[in-house]
């Protein structure tokens, strides 16, 4: 397949998830890591976050992204910034990259799925295994998917298809279980989130009507029609939380 509802859906966002680029820099800031310090994003996407990282921060970054059309457009934009020699891109699970990485002084992981190879892990697993591939005192910039109601038992079982997702009590929780202190979070205001929900969106709707016989077109229908259900169903109950954690 040559493109997907994630690329295009992606290709229109600064951040593949509801959160600002603001707001990602921001945590990282408050890391105070130095130039040349080592890092990963894990699901890098559209390589948004990883690119200003080494933009912003002067880090050497892996980049790390399993599907191969999601790596193509991450690919384009590493290229497009002229960032070959400081963002690295590694094509494949993330469990097996960062295993065969050294220890990291930071690794940035928004709505990542199957970080440790498990497939669909706790919370406390997921965090357990970034640990375990930091240097003592490195940091995680980790974001995902937070229940800020509790949700219908169906948009909980849709939900949770491809990752356990808790609150933010719950994210929390499970950092301090595996050996993480919460420096600093944030659940994303409702409009950032709605504004990620609507650009996704609009970015499928447009692409379908510029090119209504495409092979992909019927996935990629499927997919957004998907994807639009669940954000408008679960809009009350769903949320984004942000979360710099330190080991």
């Amino acid at each position: 397949m040559s493109t997907s509802y994630n690329r295009i859906a992606y290709e229109a966002l600064e951040v593949c998830n509801g959160v600002t680029m603001a707001s990602v820099e921001g945590a990282l800031a408050r890391a105070g890591l130095s130039p040349g310090a080592s890092a990963a994003d894990v699901g890098t996407g559209n390589a948004g976050v990883a690119i200003r990282m080494a933009q912003a921060f002067g880090l050497d970054v892996t980049a790390i992204e399993y599907d191969p059309v999601m790596a193509g457009l991450a690919r384009e934009r590493i290229a497009a910034a002229e960032l070959d020699d400081r963002v690295h891109l590694a094509v494949g699970a993330a469990a097996d990259v960062l295993a065969n990485l050294p220890p990291l002084d930071l690794i940035t992981a928004l709505g990542t799925t199957n970080v440790n190879g498990e497939g669909q892990p706790t919370p406390e697993a997921g965090f357990a295994f970034l640990k375990s591939r930091l240097k003592p005192g490195g940091w995680l910039l980790w974001g995902d998917l937070a229940w800020i109601a509790e949700p219908p038992a169906p948009l909980r079982q849709i939900a949770e298809a491809t990752n356990q997702y808790t609150d933010d009590a719950g994210w929390k929780h499970a950092a301090q279980a595996a050996g993480f202190e919460t420096v600093w979070s944030e659940i994303s205001p409702q409009a950032v989130f709605d504004a990620y929900a609507a650009a996704a969106d609009t970015a499928a709707r447009d692409w379908l009507a510029a090119h209504p016989d495409a092979p992909e077109a019927a996935t990629v229908q499927a997919a957004a029609d998907r994807v639009k259900m669940v954000l408008e169903f679960g809009r009350p109950f769903i949320g984004f939380g942000l979360y710099l954690l330190r080991a």
